[in-house]
């Protein structure tokens, strides 16, 4: 059940005003789609705790904000404003959901665009794919997206074709003076026996509430081997929800790796379906909180097809009041023979205020398979501790050695490559922030200092 949604006539008057200018007008099927979406927005309104897929997340304080769409006049940053992820192959850049031209790198080798763009020259290259996946009817955000879907990233791989330079998505939210929101909607098209690296990176700038609502639909066609990179990196007063739409042709392996890095409420939504036989699907992800910050993990993960495989790992670091979710669900349908699926979660928690709600689940329809599930909470091992500290390093020292192993059991799945790279700098860059990690004095450190004053 969800309730009425706050400050309807305020979304109600943006996309009055979006349905008036918004790119692709002219195209009566993306205005279905649109209108469509937000009458199904409008009849169920923003999620509650009492909705299942959202018990451990409260969204009122995105429900009662009045957010307004940002000005199609982005802000004008300069290229020193961008994260650096060298070796790309292109580069987009959206700056409040437009894309920035001056800040963008294309690419010859592959197409890549703006999805504005492709409804002006090339409406019919998008229209068989964007909005078949995304479930707007399971999450009211998909369906907020899709009606104010207007920019974002449009990538299409040739069938073949290998790309081993990353593709750079990169998504800034800039706050001024009233909350803005944008819904930045990419579609990536991989043919079959394709390979490519997508990294998505999402930052803001500034200080204010700013919402960025994302929805990205990943077809793989058959035999293809593909990496998609979501990074998150935002501010305290900055709301991100991000959902990642898999579908997985014949033999396809897709690779989700995750990282989020702040942000006063991330939601992110990863969705897979290994709709051909025999694909393969890796869930890898590290979330990482501080002060008040509420980082939950929505994995939702079907075995449409026989004979496929599927493995979630995600660890979480909770330092000062930081809650984190990760909330794990592997659905195997009745046709779906020789599954084999593993879930995985663990935890670390470095204050008393911290605090994690894991649930993983498994639905099984068919008889003929192998899944497990399991999650762990704990805190750094003192055994460990101790031992770094009687070699000489100290307390804080040796808990961000313990601390970069943890989160390194992540970063190691990643393929060797710049996109690796780049997440091992911000991992390392992010936990050597956290404020509060010589933590209390413990007994085993008295018992370190003791022998070294005897030696």
């Amino acid at each position: 059940m969800t309730t009425a949604i706050n400050n309807l006539d305020t979304y109600f008057d943006a996309f009055t005003e979006f349905e008036k200018r918004a790119a692709g007008q002219n195209l009566p099927w993306l205005r279905r789609l649109r209108a469509q979406a937000f009458g199904r927005f409008c009849e169920t309104g923003f999620p509650t705790t009492h909705d299942e897929d959202w018990r451990f997340t409260n969204v009122s304080a995105i429900a009662r904000t009045p957010f307004q769409l940002a000005p199609q006049v982005a802000p004008q940053l300069a290229k020193s404003d961008l994260p650096l992820l060298s070796g790309a192959a292109a580069r987009l850049v959206f700056v409040n959901g437009h894309l920035a031209r001056d800040l963008s790198t294309l690419s010859e080798r592959i197409h890549i665009s703006s999805l504005r763009e492709e409804f002006a020259h090339s409406p019919d290259a998008v229209r068989g794919h964007l909005g078949q996946y995304l479930d707007v009817r399971r999450d009211p955000f998909c369906a907020l997206n899709t009606a104010f879907a207007e920019d974002g990233a449009y990538v299409h791989v040739r069938r073949g074709l290998a790309v081993e330079e990353p593709v750079h998505l990169v998504f800034i939210s800039v706050a001024g003076e009233q909350p803005t929101m944008s819904h930045p909607r990419n579609l990536l098209v991989f043919e079959d026996e394709s390979e490519a690296t997508v990294v998505e990176e999402y930052i803001s700038i500034g200080t204010g509430a700013v919402l960025c609502n994302s929805a990205t639909e990943l077809i793989a066609g058959e035999n293809t081997t593909i990496a998609h990179y979501m990074i998150e990196r935002e501010h305290g007063d900055a709301y991100n929800v991000s959902t990642l739409r898999i579908q997985q042709g014949r033999s396809a392996n897709v690779a989700s790796h995750s990282l989020l890095l702040g942000g006063g409420l991330v939601r992110n939504n990863v969705h897979p379906v290994l709709a051909g036989e025999g694909g393969e699907c890796l869930i890898n992800g590290l979330f990482v909180g501080n002060g008040r910050e509420h980082l939950d993990n929505f994995m939702h993960v079907e075995h449409a097809s026989p004979h496929c495989s599927s493995r979630q790992f995600y660890n979480g670091i909770l330092d000062g009041h930081a809650h984190g979710v990760f909330h794990g669900r592997i659905v195997v349908h009745k046709d779906a023979q020789k599954t084999d699926a593993k879930q995985t979660n663990r935890n670390l928690l470095l204050s008393d205020d911290a605090q994690i709600d894991t649930k993983p689940q498994l639905e099984i329809y068919a008889d003929d398979v192998k899944c497990t599930h399991g999650a762990t909470i704990g805190q750094i091992e003192e055994n460990a501790l101790f031992y770094l500290q009687s070699r000489g390093i100290d307390e804080a020292s040796a808990r961000r050695l313990l601390l970069l192993a943890f989160a390194s059991e992540c970063v190691e799945r990643m393929k060797a490559g710049s996109a690796r790279t780049h997440v091992e700098h911000l991992i390392h860059e992010y936990l050597l922030s956290l404020e509060h990690l010589p933590g209390q004095k413990s007994e085993r450190g008295d018992m370190v200092r003791s022998l070294e004053e005897v030696g």
